[in-house]
């Protein structure tokens, strides 16, 4: 009897952390990253876009949600549609072929058009390099090795914070301290739930962070 009432008990358990581990890959998909950070430099930090009207900052914001996240997003559903995806998931390298190219393609837009926006700034745009350099990394290693694309999205993320925390005229460790720890909620998340093996996740916080550090330095 205790052995049944244990085992229902561990099924329980594991229910409720694969359905975290679910939310939390949901909440921090790799294409609402550029969306969530483009927020927080408008809304959060002080002092980045201080000066920019409200109606400016809404169009910056609008601007990045469509190109980095609703545009790729609609164009899965298409394919999915349209049957040339097995799966609006994308588990397998072929199915992500062509998202990923269609993505490289906005994103490069986006960071095309706001560099050449003088108002924009740098550290915005280093963002937003930083994020097309990512999302070809991607597609390049995706050739070789179905490469967890949520790891390239917070190993990118994190780098850009930390650089961020060496040149902000207000430093403060809180920002940094909160990615990281969502960076390894969101990979310990794809560890449980996805079949991707830890090479595959810690290449692509390895690959995410140097797209990043390119970025910055190019």
């Amino acid at each position: 009897m205790s052995t049944v009432t244990g085992t229902k008990q561990t099924d329980s358990t594991n229910s409720i952390v694969r359905f975290a581990a679910h939310s939390i890959s949901f909440a921090f998909h790799p294409l609402f990253i550029a969306s969530y950070t483009t927020a927080f430099l408008l809304y959060v930090h002080p002092y980045v876009f201080s000066g920019f009207p409200i109606g400016l900052k809404f169009f910056r914001m609008v601007s990045v949600i469509f190109n980095t996240a609703f545009v790729p997003i609609f164009a899965v559903f298409l394919m999915w549609r349209l049957k040339l995806v097995d799966s609006m998931y994308l588990r397998t390298q072929k199915d992500r072929i062509i998202p990923l190219i269609i993505a490289t393609i906005f994103y490069f837009w986006i960071m095309y058009v706001s560099k050449n926006l003088p108002e924009n700034p740098e550290i915005f745009i280093t963002f937003l390099k930083g994020s097309f350099i990512a999302v070809c990394v991607t597609w390049f290693c995706n050739i070789f090795f179905k490469i967890s694309m949520h790891a390239v999205a917070m190993g990118a993320l994190t780098v850009f914070f930390v650089i961020f925390s060496f040149i902000d005229d207000q430093p403060s460790g809180l920002y940094l301290s909160i990615v990281i720890l969502l960076t390894g909620l969101v990979t310990t998340a794809r560890m449980i739930v996805s079949d991707h093996s830890p090479g595959e996740i810690y290449s692509g916080l390895f690959f995410g962070a140097l797209a990043q550090l390119v970025g910055f330095y190019v």
